[in-house]
């Protein structure tokens, strides 16, 4: 899994897999869900990341068991 938030473009990337995107849909207005060719989620992208989530310059990252 990759996180990758760009501040000029204000937009925060989740890729879940390295799959080529063979759909996108805006599920919800600025919440862009990424498919492969399987209809799989392979990614999320944020748009105006800075104004929906608290910081999009931090992560965290937990295991559960």
């Amino acid at each position: 899994m990759k996180i990758i938030y760009d501040p000029q473009v204000d937009v925060l990337r989740i890729l879940f897999s390295n799959a080529p995107i063979e759909e996108s849909d805006e599920d919800k207005p600025g919440v862009i869900i990424d498919y492969n060719k399987d209809g799989n989620i392979v990614g999320l992208e944020i748009l105006d990341a800075s104004k929906k989530i608290e910081n999009p310059h931090s992560v965290e990252y937990a295991v559960a068991n």
